[in-house]
Protein backbone atom coordinates (compact mmCIF):
# COMPACT_ATOMS: atom_id res chain seq x y z
CA UNK A 1 0.00 0.00 0.00
CA UNK A 2 2.84 2.59 0.67
CA UNK A 3 4.52 1.75 -2.23
CA UNK A 4 0.91 1.74 -4.75
CA UNK A 5 0.44 5.13 -2.55
CA UNK A 6 4.03 6.88 -3.63
CA UNK A 7 2.79 5.95 -7.25
CA UNK A 8 -0.27 7.70 -7.23
CA UNK A 9 0.95 10.73 -5.10
CA UNK A 10 3.70 11.28 -7.61
CA UNK A 11 1.26 12.59 -9.87
CA UNK A 12 0.31 15.03 -7.00
CA UNK A 13 3.71 16.93 -7.72
CA UNK A 14 4.36 16.25 -11.63
CA UNK A 15 2.14 19.14 -12.11
CA UNK A 16 3.94 21.63 -10.86
CA UNK A 17 7.17 20.02 -12.03
CA UNK A 18 6.02 20.32 -15.65
CA UNK A 19 4.88 24.62 -15.59
CA UNK A 20 8.58 25.46 -16.52
CA UNK A 21 8.18 23.14 -19.45
CA UNK A 22 4.97 24.60 -20.14
CA UNK A 23 6.18 27.94 -20.33
CA UNK A 24 9.50 27.47 -22.39
CA UNK A 25 7.85 24.58 -24.84
CA UNK A 26 4.36 26.36 -25.21
CA UNK A 27 4.83 30.03 -24.12
CA UNK A 28 2.26 29.77 -21.38
CA UNK A 29 1.75 33.18 -19.39
CA UNK A 30 2.85 32.28 -15.55
CA UNK A 31 -0.91 32.78 -15.42
CA UNK A 32 -2.21 29.85 -17.69
CA UNK A 33 0.92 27.51 -15.99
CA UNK A 34 -0.54 28.08 -12.57
CA UNK A 35 -4.01 27.39 -13.99
CA UNK A 36 -2.92 23.97 -14.68
CA UNK A 37 -1.66 23.78 -11.11
CA UNK A 38 -4.54 25.07 -9.42
CA UNK A 39 -7.06 22.73 -11.76
CA UNK A 40 -4.97 19.73 -10.61
CA UNK A 41 -4.81 20.34 -7.13
CA UNK A 42 -8.16 22.35 -5.98
CA UNK A 43 -10.53 20.04 -8.28
CA UNK A 44 -8.65 17.05 -6.53
CA UNK A 45 -8.74 18.20 -2.72
CA UNK A 46 -12.46 19.28 -3.28
CA UNK A 47 -13.52 16.14 -5.31
CA UNK A 48 -11.91 13.81 -2.05
CA UNK A 49 -14.73 14.36 -0.04
CA UNK A 50 -17.32 13.15 -2.29
CA UNK A 51 -15.75 10.09 -3.45
CA UNK A 52 -15.39 9.29 0.77
CA UNK A 53 -19.11 10.16 1.02
CA UNK A 54 -19.08 7.18 -1.46
CA UNK A 55 -16.98 4.71 -0.05
CA UNK A 56 -18.91 4.82 3.09
CA UNK A 57 -22.05 3.86 1.16
CA UNK A 58 -20.66 0.97 -0.69
CA UNK A 59 -17.10 -0.75 -1.12
CA UNK A 60 -14.96 -0.22 -3.90
CA UNK A 61 -11.54 -1.66 -3.77
CA UNK A 62 -11.61 -1.69 -7.65
CA UNK A 63 -11.23 1.97 -7.59
CA UNK A 64 -7.63 1.91 -6.04
CA UNK A 65 -5.87 0.80 -9.45
CA UNK A 66 -8.37 2.61 -11.55
CA UNK A 67 -7.67 5.62 -9.77
CA UNK A 68 -3.60 4.82 -10.39
CA UNK A 69 -4.71 4.48 -13.65
CA UNK A 70 -6.40 7.90 -14.21
CA UNK A 71 -4.12 9.85 -12.46
CA UNK A 72 -1.42 8.73 -14.20
CA UNK A 73 -3.13 8.84 -18.08
CA UNK A 74 -3.84 12.49 -17.57
CA UNK A 75 -0.73 13.67 -16.41
CA UNK A 76 0.70 11.43 -19.46
CA UNK A 77 -1.51 12.87 -21.80
CA UNK A 78 -0.86 16.67 -21.06
CA UNK A 79 2.64 16.75 -23.07
CA UNK A 80 0.47 15.93 -26.19
CA UNK A 81 -2.40 17.48 -26.48
CA UNK A 82 -3.19 20.14 -29.12
CA UNK A 83 -4.43 22.93 -26.86
CA UNK A 84 -5.16 24.63 -23.45
CA UNK A 85 -8.44 23.62 -23.26
CA UNK A 86 -7.46 20.25 -23.96
CA UNK A 87 -4.38 19.98 -21.59
CA UNK A 88 -6.72 21.89 -18.54
CA UNK A 89 -9.09 18.58 -19.32
CA UNK A 90 -6.43 16.04 -18.78
CA UNK A 91 -4.70 17.48 -15.92
CA UNK A 92 -7.87 18.26 -14.74
CA UNK A 93 -8.59 14.14 -15.28
CA UNK A 94 -5.32 13.38 -13.48
CA UNK A 95 -6.34 15.52 -10.33
CA UNK A 96 -10.14 13.65 -9.89
CA UNK A 97 -7.89 10.40 -10.23
CA UNK A 98 -5.62 11.67 -7.48
CA UNK A 99 -9.22 12.21 -5.64
CA UNK A 100 -10.37 8.68 -6.15
CA UNK A 101 -7.62 7.04 -4.54
CA UNK A 102 -6.99 8.04 -1.02
CA UNK A 103 -10.29 7.72 1.09
CA UNK A 104 -10.46 4.27 0.34
CA UNK A 105 -6.47 3.86 0.17
CA UNK A 106 -6.77 5.26 3.26
CA UNK A 107 -9.45 2.87 4.49
CA UNK A 108 -7.92 -0.29 3.18
CA UNK A 109 -4.33 0.87 4.95
CA UNK A 110 -5.81 1.31 8.04
CA UNK A 111 -7.27 -2.47 7.96
CA UNK A 112 -3.86 -3.52 6.63
CA UNK A 113 -1.77 -1.77 9.36
CA UNK A 114 -4.09 -3.40 11.96
CA UNK A 115 -5.07 0.08 13.57
CA UNK A 116 -1.12 0.38 14.29
CA UNK A 117 0.06 4.16 13.84
CA UNK A 118 3.40 2.66 12.82
CA UNK A 119 1.64 0.98 9.67
CA UNK A 120 -0.24 4.37 9.13
CA UNK A 121 3.10 6.39 9.25
CA UNK A 122 4.46 3.95 6.55
CA UNK A 123 1.48 4.21 4.64
CA UNK A 124 1.38 8.06 4.58
CA UNK A 125 5.59 7.94 3.58
CA UNK A 126 4.73 6.34 0.69
CA UNK A 127 2.74 9.36 -0.26
CA UNK A 128 4.80 11.79 0.80
CA UNK A 129 8.22 10.09 -0.69
CA UNK A 130 6.09 9.95 -4.16
CA UNK A 131 5.17 13.18 -3.76
CA UNK A 132 9.35 14.70 -3.35
CA UNK A 133 10.56 12.22 -6.36
CA UNK A 134 8.04 13.71 -8.89
CA UNK A 135 10.42 16.63 -9.98
CA UNK A 136 13.23 14.33 -10.79
CA UNK A 137 10.91 11.69 -12.46
CA UNK A 138 9.63 15.06 -14.59
CA UNK A 139 13.48 15.86 -15.43
CA UNK A 140 14.63 12.66 -16.50
CA UNK A 141 11.29 12.56 -18.87
CA UNK A 142 11.85 16.33 -20.13
CA UNK A 143 15.19 15.29 -20.77
CA UNK A 144 13.95 12.49 -23.16
CA UNK A 145 11.92 14.53 -25.89
CA UNK A 146 10.51 17.49 -23.65
CA UNK A 147 6.51 17.45 -23.17
CA UNK A 148 6.30 15.24 -26.24
CA UNK A 149 7.92 12.39 -23.88
CA UNK A 150 4.86 12.89 -21.53
CA UNK A 151 3.78 9.71 -22.37
CA UNK A 152 6.44 7.91 -20.12
CA UNK A 153 5.02 9.78 -17.15
CA UNK A 154 2.13 6.88 -17.02
CA UNK A 155 4.92 4.42 -15.83
CA UNK A 156 4.64 4.89 -11.97
CA UNK A 157 0.86 4.10 -12.68
CA UNK A 158 1.12 0.93 -13.96
CA UNK A 159 3.37 -0.18 -11.35
CA UNK A 160 0.83 1.95 -8.89
CA UNK A 161 -2.13 -0.19 -10.32
CA UNK A 162 -0.55 -3.78 -9.90
CA UNK A 163 0.88 -2.91 -6.51
CA UNK A 164 -2.85 -1.52 -5.37
CA UNK A 165 -4.61 -4.70 -6.77
CA UNK A 166 -1.91 -6.84 -5.25
CA UNK A 167 -2.54 -5.37 -1.74
CA UNK A 168 -6.14 -5.78 -1.88
CA UNK A 169 -5.84 -9.08 -2.85
CA UNK A 170 -3.49 -10.24 -0.16
CA UNK A 171 -5.28 -8.04 2.57
CA UNK A 172 -7.99 -10.43 1.95
CA UNK A 173 -10.22 -10.43 5.48
CA UNK A 174 -8.10 -7.22 6.39
CA UNK A 175 -9.94 -5.17 3.58
CA UNK A 176 -13.47 -6.66 4.40
CA UNK A 177 -13.09 -5.04 7.53
CA UNK A 178 -12.03 -1.87 5.64
CA UNK A 179 -14.60 -1.87 3.68
CA UNK A 180 -17.62 -2.57 5.73
CA UNK A 181 -18.91 0.98 7.55
CA UNK A 182 -18.40 0.62 11.21
CA UNK A 183 -21.52 -0.51 13.43
CA UNK A 184 -20.54 1.06 16.91
CA UNK A 185 -19.10 4.19 17.96
CA UNK A 186 -21.07 7.43 17.15
CA UNK A 187 -19.77 10.17 15.36
CA UNK A 188 -18.09 13.05 17.35
CA UNK A 189 -18.35 15.89 14.65
CA UNK A 190 -16.91 18.68 16.67
CA UNK A 191 -13.93 17.08 17.67
CA UNK A 192 -13.36 16.37 13.90
CA UNK A 193 -14.24 20.05 12.62
CA UNK A 194 -11.54 21.26 15.57
CA UNK A 195 -9.00 18.51 14.44
CA UNK A 196 -9.71 19.82 10.64
CA UNK A 197 -9.28 23.52 12.00
CA UNK A 198 -5.86 22.26 12.93
CA UNK A 199 -4.97 20.76 9.83
CA UNK A 200 -5.97 23.45 7.35
CA UNK A 201 -3.14 25.39 9.90
CA UNK A 202 -1.05 22.69 9.05
CA UNK A 203 -1.64 23.20 5.36
CA UNK A 204 -1.45 27.02 4.80
CA UNK A 205 2.40 26.49 6.54
CA UNK A 206 3.32 23.91 4.31
CA UNK A 207 1.68 25.44 0.79
CA UNK A 208 3.18 28.89 1.80
CA UNK A 209 6.37 26.97 2.39
CA UNK A 210 6.49 25.01 -0.22
CA UNK A 211 5.94 28.16 -2.55
CA UNK A 212 8.35 30.37 -1.01
CA UNK A 213 10.95 28.79 1.20
CA UNK A 214 13.43 28.49 -2.28
CA UNK A 215 13.61 32.16 -2.98
CA UNK A 216 13.51 33.21 0.39
CA UNK A 217 16.21 31.37 1.42
CA UNK A 218 17.90 32.65 -1.66
CA UNK A 219 17.46 36.13 -0.34
CA UNK A 220 18.93 35.11 3.43
CA UNK A 221 21.30 32.72 3.45
CA UNK A 222 23.08 33.77 -0.15
CA UNK A 223 24.44 30.81 -2.72
CA UNK A 224 21.71 31.54 -5.43
CA UNK A 225 19.59 28.49 -6.95
CA UNK A 226 21.94 25.58 -5.22
CA UNK A 227 20.99 27.20 -1.61
CA UNK A 228 17.08 27.74 -2.27
CA UNK A 229 16.82 23.70 -3.81
CA UNK A 230 19.06 22.68 -1.11
CA UNK A 231 16.24 24.18 1.43
CA UNK A 232 13.16 22.77 -0.95
CA UNK A 233 14.85 19.80 -0.17
CA UNK A 234 15.44 19.78 2.94
CA UNK A 235 11.71 21.05 3.66
CA UNK A 236 10.45 17.58 1.69
CA UNK A 237 12.72 15.52 3.10
CA UNK A 238 10.77 15.44 6.45
CA UNK A 239 8.62 13.80 4.49
CA UNK A 240 10.21 10.38 4.61
CA UNK A 241 11.57 10.74 8.36
CA UNK A 242 8.69 12.61 9.79
CA UNK A 243 5.70 10.10 8.84
CA UNK A 244 7.97 7.13 10.27
CA UNK A 245 8.57 9.14 13.43
CA UNK A 246 5.15 10.30 14.38
CA UNK A 247 3.52 6.72 13.81
CA UNK A 248 6.26 5.36 16.14
CA UNK A 249 6.20 7.99 18.58
CA UNK A 250 2.44 7.62 19.23
CA UNK A 251 2.38 4.06 19.91
CA UNK A 252 4.57 5.23 22.87
CA UNK A 253 3.24 8.36 23.81
CA UNK A 254 -0.30 8.58 22.25
CA UNK A 255 -1.13 10.41 19.38
CA UNK A 256 -3.16 13.66 20.65
CA UNK A 257 -0.04 14.22 23.14
CA UNK A 258 2.58 13.71 19.77
CA UNK A 259 0.20 15.90 17.70
CA UNK A 260 0.46 19.39 20.11
CA UNK A 261 3.86 18.89 20.33
CA UNK A 262 4.61 19.21 16.97
CA UNK A 263 2.36 22.39 16.67
CA UNK A 264 4.10 23.73 19.38
CA UNK A 265 7.74 23.07 17.72
CA UNK A 266 6.59 24.67 14.45
CA UNK A 267 6.01 27.73 16.06
CA UNK A 268 9.60 28.56 16.88
CA UNK A 269 10.95 26.64 14.03
CA UNK A 270 9.15 28.84 11.68
CA UNK A 271 10.04 32.11 13.26
CA UNK A 272 13.56 31.10 13.39
CA UNK A 273 13.27 30.23 9.64
CA UNK A 274 11.67 33.24 8.78
CA UNK A 275 14.06 35.82 11.61
CA UNK A 276 16.77 34.33 11.86
CA UNK A 277 19.76 34.89 8.84
CA UNK A 278 22.55 33.28 7.68
CA UNK A 279 23.11 29.10 7.15
CA UNK A 280 21.14 28.01 10.40
CA UNK A 281 18.02 28.84 8.12
CA UNK A 282 18.72 25.13 7.18
CA UNK A 283 18.38 23.90 11.21
CA UNK A 284 15.23 25.97 11.30
CA UNK A 285 14.31 24.46 7.39
CA UNK A 286 14.62 20.97 8.96
CA UNK A 287 12.80 21.88 12.65
CA UNK A 288 9.49 22.89 10.50
CA UNK A 289 9.73 20.00 8.44
CA UNK A 290 9.92 17.62 11.40
CA UNK A 291 6.95 19.91 13.19
CA UNK A 292 5.05 19.79 9.85
CA UNK A 293 5.07 16.13 9.11
CA UNK A 294 5.36 14.32 12.55
CA UNK A 295 1.13 14.45 12.64
CA UNK A 296 0.39 13.95 9.38
CA UNK A 297 -0.37 9.95 9.07
CA UNK A 298 -2.08 10.79 13.18
CA UNK A 299 -3.88 13.41 11.42
CA UNK A 300 -5.96 10.77 9.52
CA UNK A 301 -6.25 8.18 12.19
CA UNK A 302 -7.64 10.68 14.35
CA UNK A 303 -9.98 11.81 11.82
CA UNK A 304 -11.10 8.47 11.12
CA UNK A 305 -11.48 7.87 14.86
CA UNK A 306 -13.60 10.83 15.47
CA UNK A 307 -16.21 9.76 12.60
CA UNK A 308 -16.19 6.11 12.98
CA UNK A 309 -19.51 5.34 11.01
CA UNK A 310 -18.16 7.77 7.68
CA UNK A 311 -14.35 6.93 7.98
CA UNK A 312 -14.79 7.46 4.08
CA UNK A 313 -15.81 11.08 4.37
CA UNK A 314 -13.32 11.45 7.29
CA UNK A 315 -10.24 10.21 5.12
CA UNK A 316 -11.60 12.41 2.12
CA UNK A 317 -11.76 15.58 4.25
CA UNK A 318 -8.26 15.26 6.10
CA UNK A 319 -6.42 14.25 2.93
CA UNK A 320 -8.13 16.50 0.61
CA UNK A 321 -10.60 19.43 1.41
CA UNK A 322 -8.71 20.73 4.58
CA UNK A 323 -5.22 20.60 1.48
CA UNK A 324 -7.15 23.15 -0.39
CA UNK A 325 -7.32 25.89 1.93
CA UNK A 326 -3.66 25.96 1.92
CA UNK A 327 -3.51 26.11 -1.74
CA UNK A 328 -6.00 29.11 -2.19
CA UNK A 329 -3.75 30.96 0.55
CA UNK A 330 -0.71 30.38 -1.57
CA UNK A 331 -2.10 33.40 -3.48
CA UNK A 332 -2.69 35.80 -0.81
CA UNK A 333 1.10 35.09 0.45
CA UNK A 334 2.10 36.11 -2.72
CA UNK A 335 -0.12 39.18 -3.65
CA UNK A 336 1.20 40.52 -0.07
CA UNK A 337 4.93 39.34 -1.01
CA UNK A 338 4.54 41.66 -4.18
CA UNK A 339 3.02 44.78 -2.14
CA UNK A 340 5.47 43.92 0.85
CA UNK A 341 8.19 41.86 0.91
CA UNK A 342 8.47 38.04 1.14
CA UNK A 343 9.87 38.14 4.43
CA UNK A 344 6.55 40.27 5.38
CA UNK A 345 4.54 38.02 3.89
CA UNK A 346 6.02 34.76 5.81
CA UNK A 347 5.14 36.69 8.97
CA UNK A 348 1.37 35.20 9.37
CA UNK A 349 2.89 31.41 8.82
CA UNK A 350 4.50 32.10 12.56
CA UNK A 351 1.23 32.60 14.00
CA UNK A 352 -0.56 29.50 12.26
CA UNK A 353 0.68 26.52 14.50
CA UNK A 354 -0.06 28.46 17.45
CA UNK A 355 -3.85 28.78 16.38
CA UNK A 356 -3.73 24.87 15.61
CA UNK A 357 -2.64 24.08 18.86
CA UNK A 358 -4.93 26.14 20.50
CA UNK A 359 -7.99 24.36 18.31
CA UNK A 360 -5.89 20.66 19.80
CA UNK A 361 -6.15 21.58 23.37
CA UNK A 362 -9.49 19.96 24.66
CA UNK A 363 -9.79 17.22 22.58
CA UNK A 364 -9.71 14.01 23.81
CA UNK A 365 -8.25 10.67 22.56
CA UNK A 366 -10.90 9.05 20.38
CA UNK A 367 -11.52 5.13 20.70
CA UNK A 368 -9.52 2.92 18.22
CA UNK A 369 -11.73 0.41 16.43
CA UNK A 370 -9.89 -3.09 16.35
CA UNK A 371 -7.54 -1.68 19.82
CA UNK A 372 -8.29 -1.63 22.73
CA UNK A 373 -9.71 1.71 23.60
CA UNK A 374 -7.49 4.20 24.97
CA UNK A 375 -7.83 5.59 27.62
CA UNK A 376 -9.71 9.47 27.60
CA UNK A 377 -7.98 10.52 30.81
CA UNK A 378 -4.02 9.69 29.81
CA UNK A 379 -1.94 11.19 31.76
CA UNK A 380 0.31 11.86 29.55
CA UNK A 381 -2.57 13.61 27.28
CA UNK A 382 -3.56 15.79 30.29
CA UNK A 383 0.47 16.70 30.39
CA UNK A 384 0.70 17.72 26.75
CA UNK A 385 -2.28 19.88 27.20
Amino acid sequence: MSLGHACVDVYQGAVAALVPYFVAERAYSYAAASGLVLAASLLSSLVQPLFGVLTDRRAMPWLLPLSALTAGAGVALCGVTGSYAATLAVVAVSGIGVAAYHPEAARVARAVAGGRHAGMGWFSFGGNAGFALAPLLVLAVMTVGGLRASPLLVVPALAGAALCAAAVRAAGRGTEGARAPVAGGRDDWASFLRLSGAVVCRSVVFVGLSAFVSLYVRERAGGGEPAGTAALCVLYAGGAVGTLAGGRLAERYGRLAVVRRSYALTVPAVAGLVLVPGPPVYLFVALTSAGLYVPFSLHLTLGQDFLPRRVGTASGVTLGLTVSVGGLAAPVLGALADATSLRTALLPLIALPALGRLLLCRLREPAQPGRAATERADPRDAAAR
